[in-house]
């Protein structure tokens, strides 16, 4: 197949672009809308629906893999317009132009469509109610994508980490390292997602054939941020640096966040055979690798 991969240069995209190299049966073409010095990526604004439609056409792609997103949470609240763009419009290029050749799309949401108020694992079949502009906007790309190609796989996850970017994981360590004490919010609790695992998960669905539908991927387990980050430095011996537990409410934001967030992986597991990592083993990879 021909694989177009968008975003490559963010935390997912960049372990799809490690993951190819193991899956060379396919051919690759990685974008992103700008390209670093070296890079073996082509530049790509999946916001120009005439560029998407050529770019699709003349390269013959198979199959979409929709790694680019706006994910300033809190900027979001007041860049409304752009959010939407991304998280909403663009991926409705992406599907149309694939889906017009027959092809199919994995599109990355989030566990933001749902507002956090559940007790238990989040199925695929709750209904969504997401409390801030980009969850709206990742819920209405999700139905977008629907519309726009049958053969879609759109994958809800949580609390993406990685070695590439700016993640919570990069950030705590940094923060331990500098700081005498820092303070964590404990009362929302949710499962991280090693974005190497989930990079996995979508080349297992690519290469068994997708089976259409939403589905749900994070790592297992469950944890809340102070705990992760207590992990986090006991994994990375940091030691100097007392973590101290936050209320929400101490911890004011423009964006309000899920309160839960752990999502229920059944169908994912069943469909495709997959075995999910447990939490704590993938951040002790992740940490061996930075």
């Amino acid at each position: 197949m021909n694989i177009l991969v968008t975003g490559c240069n963010g935390q997912l995209g960049n372990e799809m672009q490690l993951q190819a190299k193991d899956n060379g049966q396919h051919r690759y073409y990685f974008t992103d809308v700008v390209i670093p010095e070296n890079s073996i990526a082509q530049k790509l604004d999946i916001t120009n629906e005439q560029e998407v439609d050529t770019f699709v056409e003349k390269n013959e792609i198979d199959c979409i893999v929709n790694c680019a997103a706006y994910t300033a949470v809190d900027k979001a609240e007041s860049n409304e317009e752009l959010c939407d763009l991304l998280n909403n419009i663009a991926p409705g290029y992406l599907a149309k132009a694939v889906g017009k050749r027959g092809g199919s799309i994995v599109q990355i949401s989030t566990d933001y469509v749902f507002d956090g108020t559940s007790y238990k694992p989040v199925t695929e079949e709750q209904p969504t109610c997401p409390n801030s502009v980009y969850g709206r906007t990742k819920l209405a790309g999700e139905e977008r994508v629907k519309a726009n190609c049958k053969n879609h796989l759109i994958i809800r996850t949580a609390w993406l980490y990685s070695t590439f970017g700016n993640n919570f994981v990069k950030t705590m360590i940094r923060l331990g390292q500098e700081k005498a004490e820092l303070g964590v919010i404990f009362d929302q609790v949710g499962t991280p997602t090693y974005a190497r695992d989930l990079a996995t998960a979508i080349f297992t669905a690519i290469n068994q054939g997708i089976v259409p539908g939403i589905y749900h991927f994070s790592n297992e387990g469950v944890i809340s941020w102070y705990d992760f980050t207590k992990a986090i430095h006991r994994i990375a011996g940091i030691t100097t640096c007392h973590v101290k537990p936050l209320h929400t409410m101490e911890y004011p934001t423009p964006a309000a966040r899920p309160h839960y967030s752990v999502l229920d992986k059944t169908k994912i597991k069943n469909t495709y055979g997959i075995e999910v990592p447990y939490w704590e083993d993938s951040l002790r990879e992740c940490i061996s690798k930075l």
